[in-house]
């Protein structure tokens, strides 16, 4: 059932309904997206568990990336700060500050699982799964690649929904910015060498089934939360 609208109020006493961080129009996009990406982590999964080199796709990609040379490599190893933890730290900090400051600390919270769930998850099911690189680090899936896709499918989701745009434009932009942001994060991790291509797809599609999911769990939670608390006649809070 989808939730049309909520009664969470929003802060400063303006009594204006809070909107939520999934809209509407996204719902039935993003939702059939998420239950694919899921598929294609598990296939992958099942393809590449327990392995420990790379299988024929990944070999031709990482080919046409061997030997990366400045500026290039330079570029890769900046790509790659941005899912170490002080950078993903920092990217998170002026996220949040961000939803703060315009006063939407449903979105805040939203910016927090919706970045940190996905890399518990890759975290979680590189020990599942088992493939490992570069003399036995756990590689599937790729937890900066999961990261930087999850950032950039938030952010999509949450500026889709204050402009306010309709299923097809807000899909593509959500959609487009997590290709480009997963992309750049997958090329690094490949031309640095430190995971196999297939690693960086399975993380992209961990966020991708993952952040929208997230995003109805917090506005249910939030709604149901106004709900009672209209029910008590109390105000409810931010």
């Amino acid at each position: 059932m989808i939730t049309t609208a909520t009664t969470t109020a929003e802060p400063g006493g303006t009594g204006r309904p809070a909107p939520p961080v999934l809209s509407p129009a996204l719902r039935a996009t993003l939702g059939p997206a998420a239950v694919l990406a899921a598929l294609v982590v598990l296939l992958l999964g099942v393809l590449y568990g327990g392995r420990g080199g790379p299988g024929a796709v990944d070999e031709r990609i990482a080919a046409a990336l061997d030997g990366v040379r400045p500026p290039w490599r330079t570029l890769a190893l900046s790509v790659d700060f941005l899912g170490e933890p002080a950078g993903a730290a920092a990217l998170i900090a002026v996220a949040v500050a961000g939803c703060l400051l315009l006063r939407r600390p449903r979105a805040a919270v939203f910016v927090v699982l919706g970045t940190g769930v996905p890399v518990v998850a890759t975290t979680l099911l590189k020990h599942v799964v088992g493939r490992t690189i570069n003399g036995g680090h756990l590689s599937y899936p790729s937890g900066h690649t999961a990261f930087l896709t999850a950032l950039a499918l938030v952010a999509g989701v949450l500026l889709a929904g204050r402009l306010g745009l309709a299923r097809v434009p807000g899909a593509l932009l959500v959609l487009t910015g997590a290709l480009v942001a997963g992309g750049a994060m997958g090329w690094a991790q490949v031309a640095l060498d430190a995971h196999y291509p297939t690693d960086t797809v399975g993380g992209w599609c961990t966020a991708l089934a993952l952040v929208p999911a997230l995003a109805r769990l917090i506005d249910r939670t939030a709604d149901r939360r106004a709900a009672r608390t209209a029910a008590t006649g109390r105000p409810a809070r931010p």
